[in-house]
């Protein structure tokens, strides 16, 4: 196929002065990270919805974008552009498959003073009665340096900072033009429609005139149709040990009863439709819990203050499924799926354990959650050995998505789709102890706010394949592989291939540099492990596709050597091929490139400039094809080691990606 995916054109209406007319519906644009689907086969989590840009569709609003700039709305949106909306606007998609269910990407402005307004969107079918979807900017809208705030007018947190906008460390007293750094701008709603429509029907979203909202921003709408809610009958149903499905009455009591009472007679626990509230955390241990399906059973929390922090550092609590601290012997055969979490977390604070689910979980499953407004969807404080997390949907985080920290081993995320972390999408941190043997694969993570779409800490023999990574915003990438945070060592192999990035190589705010699609980072010690980049494919990278750094201090003490690349495809870099900016060494094979921005390589090893060249060296092991119009990017007379040194290049934005 050579464009994205469409349905044929069908038949739709519209209300025209109280009547309906029918006309022809233009066909629909389905996209997986805002690109043809063609060009990412077989790689992302495969997800029962799909995905229209609000700029692909017909639409009386502004388009904003494209545009990759930190700090702007068309560069956290998905594929860089969306659709603002002024009230009595529209955007109108039509539905490539039969749907009951949508999720709208959305973005409304915050309060004058911070902490979010509420604004109604009117969603109608073929014309239709006009149902109302609530958006709230509640839980976006952060501000200024990490670990961030809610309020627009603050000055700076960190003074005694240096910062990118003076080139200085400003002191006491240095004022900055407020709002500074506004992120983390989207949130996203799902509704369940009152019917099956069928495709070629036209949803409609439009900004009401009455809208508290002076724009409405709709970056995209995933469609599905949501089948029956599951049902258990055979097992503990929150409802028999009073849960309340109506969410009026705090349920956790219930919950911890039922959870009892199926661990005694090795029964499930089911939760059936409803909302729940649960505003701490509930503890599992040998124990399955399954909802209705996550559209259909909501466990939904406040965000508590506790009275006094509590031992790990916590100063609130909020709903959460927690496996028992490792330190206690952590929880096995847990098994979760099927249920919404919905938090209430609205800033970062470190310490807090406000996340999805935590704890420790060996021999363990989550599948089918989608979770929503914690800090980190999944964190999980190991040692703890085999858990599998699949199939689940992680959106809207002030943190992470998910991580596995410290001795984490034999374990699997496959099938999850992230959007929105306001950190890591994907992590592994190995400190104090390495995690190992570890698979992360055929995920999809987009946009990412701050930092890496997947990123590798350290550890012993894990797997990153088959990933889809879309629209990193900055101090990050789309994959990342980093001796760093007091992570222990890379030992034994690290293993990358067959995944995809799209629009990655972000700006690197501290250093004032870009960064590579891929990027590797030798900052606490050296990278020397067995470490293979293969089958990659780096699409429409903004900076370089391949970055191989260390910091300034540590220049001349850590490198980063026995690094292979092979079977990569390069489509569009706005800079470099490669840009290594580190001592070391890496192999090349069978790494095709098209459309480079600047030289193929931008060696500037650990900036000493020697006579002998440069300390890193790249070592041709031949089929290295293409480039820009400098001719092939790994030119004879540049091998192993020319110092080709541009710190900071031009940069030359790529055409479009396309079939290769």
């Amino acid at each position: 196929m050579s464009g994205p995916l469409t349905a044929s054109a069908a038949t739709g209406t519209t209300a025209v002065s109280g009547e309906v007319h029918t006309r022809s519906a233009p066909e629909p644009v389905v996209t997986r990270a805002a690109l043809d689907p063609a060009l990412v086969a077989g790689r992302g989590a495969d997800t029962a919805f799909l995905e229209q840009e609000a700029e692909n569709a017909v639409h009386t609003g502004t388009r904003i974008g494209p545009g990759r700039d930190a700090y702007t709305l068309p560069a956290e949106a998905s594929g860089r552009s969306a659709v603002q909306l002024a009230p009595g606007q529209y955007v109108e998609f039509t539905l490539p498959a039969s749907t009951n269910a949508v999720t709208v990407r959305y973005s409304i402005p915050d309060a004058p003073d911070g902490g979010g307004i509420r604004a109604p969107l009117e969603v109608s079918v073929n014309g239709g009665r006009a149902r109302t979807m609530q958006l709230t900017s509640e839980y976006s809208w952060l501000y200024n340096q990490y670990p961030f705030t809610n309020d627009p007018n603050a000055g700076l947190l960190h003074p005694d900072w240096w910062i990118t906008e003076c080139g200085c460390v400003p002191g006491e007293g240095y004022e900055v033009a407020t709002p500074f750094r506004p992120m983390h701008f989207y949130d996203e709603q799902r509704m369940l429609l009152p019917k099956t429509y069928r495709a070629g029907d036209v949803i409609r979203l439009t900004a009401p005139e009455r809208t508290t909202a002076a724009l409405t921003t709709i970056d995209l709408i995933d469609t599905e149709r949501v089948g029956p809610p599951h049902v258990r009958l055979k097992a503990a149903n929150v409802l028999l040990f009073g849960a309340d499905p109506t969410g009026r009455r705090d349920a956790a009591r219930a919950f911890e009863r039922a959870i009892a009472f199926a661990q005694k007679r090795d029964l499930p626990v089911y939760v059936p439709p409803g909302v729940f509230s649960v505003s701490r955390h509930l503890i599992v241990d040998d124990v399955t819990i399954e909802g209705a399906g996550n559209w259909y059973t909501v466990i939904r929390g406040r965000e508590v203050a506790l009275d006094e922090p509590s031992p790990d550092g916590s100063v609130h609590t909020g709903v959460g499924f927690y496996g028992k601290d490792a330190a206690s012997g952590g929880s096995t055969n847990v098994h979760l799926s099927g249920f919404a979490i919905e938090g209430d977390v609205r800033e970062r604070i470190d310490t807090d354990q406000v996340n999805g689910v935590g704890g420790a979980m060996s021999d363990s499953s989550i599948r089918g959650l989608h979770i929503r407004h914690t800090k980190v969807g999944m964190w999980f404080d190991g040692p703890m050995d085999g858990l599998v997390v699949e199939d689940n949907i992680i959106v809207d985080q002030v943190a992470d998505a998910l991580n596995f920290h410290t001795g984490v081993t034999n374990s699997t995320v496959t099938g999850n789709f992230v959007r929105n972390s306001g950190d890591d999408g994907l992590a592994m941190w190995s400190e104090h102890e390495a995690n190992a043997n570890n698979t992360f694969s055929r995920n999809t993570v987009q946009t990412p706010t701050l930092a890496n779409g997947i990123a590798i800490y350290g550890g012993t023999d894990n797997t990153v394949s088959g990933n889809l990574i879309a629209d990193p915003i900055r101090e990050g990438s789309g994959l990342h592989v980093g001796s760093r945070f007091g992570a222990e060592p890379f030992t034994g192999g690290l293993s990358i291939t067959d995944n995809t990035t799209v629009r990655a190589g972000t700006y690197e705010l501290n250093w004032n540099i870009g960064l590579g699609a891929i990027w590797l980072y030798a900052l606490d010690r050296s990278i020397d492990a067995d470490i293979r980049v293969v089958g990659n494919h780096f699409l429409d990278s903004t900076y370089n596709a391949i970055m191989l750094v260390a910091d300034w201090p540590v220049k001349d003490l850590y490198s980063i050597t026995n690094v292979h690349f092979a079977d990569l495809r390069i489509d569009g870099t706005g800079t470099s091929v490669v840009s290594a900016r580190v001592a070391g060494f890496a192999t090349f094979e069978n790494v095709d490139a098209r459309n480079v921005g600047a030289v193929g390589v931008n060696n500037c090893g650990a900036f000493n400039f020697g006579p002998t060249g440069s300390e890193f060296s790249l070592v041709d092991l031949g089929g290295n094809d293409g480039g820009g119009a400098g001719g092939a990017w790994l030119a004879p007379w540049m091998l192993p080691n020319t110092i080709t040194c541009d710190d900071r290049p031009p940069v030359v934005a790529p055409p479009a990606p396309s079939p290769w």
